[in-house]
């Protein structure tokens, strides 16, 4: 059940930045409040305030509130208007679908001269005869009943026949107190008796056995508990009686008749408010812990894992020897909701909290990779370079000699064009130039051109021939 908390009102008080002493307009309705209170204290400046499909069973600690316009408590437990004298400024009041039965309690309303608007249909004193002219007569102030307008002519008939109309009311409301005392005596009863049969419930054991701890008695031998248990599940035990929690004690309650009462009311948000528990052991009872997802392997090898279902395409742009994610996430979610982890051999991806991991196919620079939005689809896109070639050692192709064919010579072509040739490159023996001795301390000096040589022509060539118009090579 809820009560008026101070949070609450802050809760509900945004409009006016959370503060409540300055407060002039208050909604609270559907919150399960079963007294009014703390408002004449807290809100003096309140001048609408809705309390509407609540549990209230009584107008009380509202006198202070000498503002207040328009008090809506459609939908609550009130029984008798009371305690509004205080409220100068109301001028519309809502009392629809109450259990209002003293009808005579209008008359304290009549200090509230400034009231114009009253509602009281679905109380069981509008179903009163006369109940109208009863009102109009005793409320002269009052402009819109039940959203119907006054009218003079109506007014003047309603005080032309006040007497006879007031001693009718009378005799009906004494009616209607019987009636509800006799109604509150079975609440009453029938609240006992569910009380009993939960304490009756909280002594039995899961087996539906007496506990013996309650009962002072000796606990049955296994051959009678086996024998009591097989007696129990035969089809010849009680048909009525029925297992806690089950749907049949839903489906019998929803299916009794009710009276229109507060103590009904109250019946049916207790036996709601029930379920909801039973529910909420059952859900944790089943509940299980989820294992986290596996992403790696003990191996080292990275999964593919899609937990957020989105579509995705990967490309491999060999022109700028990247690879390309487009990952389709949605177009209006907050990049803080994103997590991009680019690693040499996968791409991991939080959205939400839930993990998009795809291995690559080639190895990246995590480095140099980058992710952005697009601005027109709202796609997560990674570009990803990948990491350059290593080149490795290899056995040097032996030339051919002059007796090789042209058809082998193409064989050979084709053979090394296929087996790609890579060098190693150890870098401990890479040696690097001194930088600190580049420059040097003396004076610069001009380099003197050597002559170049001559050539000659060795022995083994014997076709040379020197012919001196022809220009050396250079």
């Amino acid at each position: 059940m809820g009560r008026i908390t101070e949070d609450l009102i802050r809760r509900n008080a945004e409009h006016n930045d959370c503060v409540i002493f300055s407060l002039e307009e208050l909604s609270l309705h559907q919150q399960e409040i079963e007294r009014l209170e703390h408002l004449d204290r807290w809100c003096r400046d309140l001048k609408i305030l809705y309390l509407q499909n609540n549990l209230i069973g009584k107008i009380e600690n509202v006198s202070r509130l000498k503002k207040l316009e328009y008090l809506n408590l459609a939908l609550n437990n009130i029984e008798k208007i009371e305690n509004l004298e205080g409220c100068e400024g109301l001028a519309k009041l809502d009392l629809t679908v109450n259990f209002i039965g003293e009808l005579s309690s209008v008359n304290s309303l009549q200090h509230n001269i400034h009231l114009r608007e009253l509602f009281l249909m679905g109380n069981p004193c509008a179903d009163f005869e006369g109940y109208r002219q009863f009102v109009v007569a005793a409320l002269q102030q009052l402009k819109w009943l039940d959203g119907k307008e006054i009218e003079r002519s109506e007014r003047i008939q309603a005080l032309q026949n006040f007497p006879e109309v007031e001693r009718q009311i009378r005799e009906q409301e004494k009616a209607y107190c019987l009636r509800r005392a006799k109604d509150k005596e079975e609440a009453q009863r029938r609240l006992r008796e569910e009380q009993e049969s939960e304490e009756e419930e909280g002594r039995l054991g899961f087996d539906g056995c007496w506990d013996a701890a309650d009962t002072g008695a000796t606990l049955p031998t296994s051959a009678e508990s086996k024998d009591h248990l097989q007696a129990a599940e035969t089809p010849g035990g009680d048909p009525h009686k029925k297992k806690p929690g089950s749907g049949e004690d839903d489906l019998e309650f929803w299916s009794r008749p009710s009276l229109f009462t507060p103590e009904a009311r109250l019946e049916t948000l207790r036996h709601m408010e029930k379920q909801r528990r039973d529910q909420e052991k059952l859900s944790e009872k089943k509940k299980k812990v989820k294992a986290p997802r596996t992403l790696i392997t003990e191996d080292g090898r990275a999964l593919n894992v899609n937990e957020p279902k989105l579509d995705f395409s990967l490309k491999d742009d060999e022109k700028h020897n990247q690879i390309i994610l487009d990952l389709a996430v949605y177009r209006y979610m907050d990049t803080s909701l994103i997590d991009v982890d680019v690693q040499p051999t996968y791409v991991r991806v939080m959205v939400k909290g839930k993990p998009f991991q795809l291995a690559l196919p080639a190895e990246v620079s995590p480095d140099s990779s980058s992710a952005k939005r697009s601005q027109t689809t709202g796609h997560l896109v990674v570009c990803m370079p990948k990491v350059g070639d290593v080149i490795t050692g290899g056995p040097r192709a032996s030339k051919s000699g002059k007796g090789t064919s042209d058809g082998g010579s193409r064989e050979q072509t084709q053979e090394r064009s296929k087996q790609t040739e890579k060098l190693e490159v150890d870098p401990s023996k890479h040696s690097f130039p001194d930088v600190a001795n580049i420059v040097q301390g003396g004076k610069h000096r001009p380099r003197r051109v050597r002559p170049e040589p001559e050539l000659t022509p060795s022995e083994e060539d014997l076709d040379f021939e020197d012919n001196p118009e022809v220009p050396p090579l250079i």
